[in-house]
């Protein structure tokens, strides 16, 4: 296999979050198989990298806890407990912060960061289920969405109060500002499309619906500044926004229900999971077809990789 072949057997794996099976899958980007499992607390969603990229922290949203894990070795650090449902996860950019959604208990909470232990400062109730999170480049503003009020929030970061909230389409998920800071992108779950919000005014405004596929959901940057992958999940496809020209320019193949995504360094490899098939799939954005297929554990959910880190 020509991805194999790419691969140097130095490099580090890729993780895949279990939902329903409380584990890691620890895939080696070599060989393509599950090389070992990793136990986390129960339902761990989603995974982002500290901001001195020694470890990636998981977040286990039933079992209230965080799981450090050195993302070149994939040995475990350390969990910290008491970290109320974090469904979601987002350091700011300037390093200060630590914020994490409740899905269940809709609300969003501020941890200062220190570079080792994240100290709860304020809890903000929002709207209901709050589900994905943003932060502006400038660390002032953090943006949510609320998966079942149909609610993009803005939350002033300095003050934690929230600054304004707007109605969206159905079952709004992931949330992805532009690098202009113009506009914020809103995956509508419940549709089959991307709402954009204009949020360069006091009163942001939505300006336009990008149609992509039934189940639009999760957002992973391109790295080039310009381009955004969207999952559909329930068209089993995966599209490549143009953010500038806000139109869909491509569209992947990624059967078995799309979730999350990372991307390769080069940006030609997309590495998606599948929630309903259990599976990692490998997508040539090339040759537009799945290359590889990896079976993981019950419910994948995130998924991330040294080689190209979250944006």
């Amino acid at each position: 296999m020509v991805l194999s072949m790419m691969a140097r057997a130095a490099e580090p794996p890729l993780f895949v979050l279990n939902s329903l099976q409380a584990d890691i899958s620890v895939i080696d980007p070599v060989t393509w198989v599950e090389r070992e499992r990793i136990p986390t607390g129960k339902e761990p969603h989603h995974l982002y990298l500290t901001p001195d990229e020694k470890s990636i922290v998981v977040a286990n949203a039933l079992a209230d806890s965080l799981t450090f894990i050195d993302p070149r070795n994939a040995q475990v650090q350390r969990t910290v407990r008491g970290i109320v449902d974090p469904y979601h996860l987002r350091f700011s950019p300037d390093m200060k912060w630590l914020v994490t959604a409740a899905n269940r208990l809709d609300h969003v909470d501020f941890y200062r960061w220190d570079g080792a232990t994240p100290t709860l400062v304020q809890r903000v109730a929002t709207g209901k289920t709050p589900s994905h999170l943003w932060i502006d480049a400038a660390s002032r503003t953090l943006y949510a969405t609320m998966q079942d009020s149909n609610e993009l929030v803005a939350i002033d970061i300095n003050s934690q109060k929230i600054r304004w909230r707007i109605a969206t389409g159905a079952m709004p998920a992931d949330v992805y500002g532009s690098p202009d800071g113009i506009h914020v992108f809103v995956g509508l779950t419940g549709s089959d499309s991307v709402e954009v919000f204009d949020i360069s005014a006091a009163q942001p405004r939505s300006v336009r619906r990008i149609q992509t596929a039934d189940g639009a959901h999760a957002f992973r940057a391109a790295g080039d500044g310009r381009h955004l992958f969207v999952s559909n999940r329930v068209a089993n496809t995966i599209s490549k926004l143009d953010m500038l020209a806000m139109r869909v320019v491509d569209q992947y193949p990624a059967p078995g229900g799309p979730d999350c995504m990372d991307v390769s360094a080069d940006g030609r490899y997309l590495y998606v999971t599948a929630r309903w098939s259990r599976k990692l799939l490998v997508i040539d954005t090339a040759e537009r077809r799945v290359v590889q297929s990896v079976k993981v554990g019950k419910s994948p959910h995130g998924v991330w990789t040294l080689r190209h880190a979250p944006r």
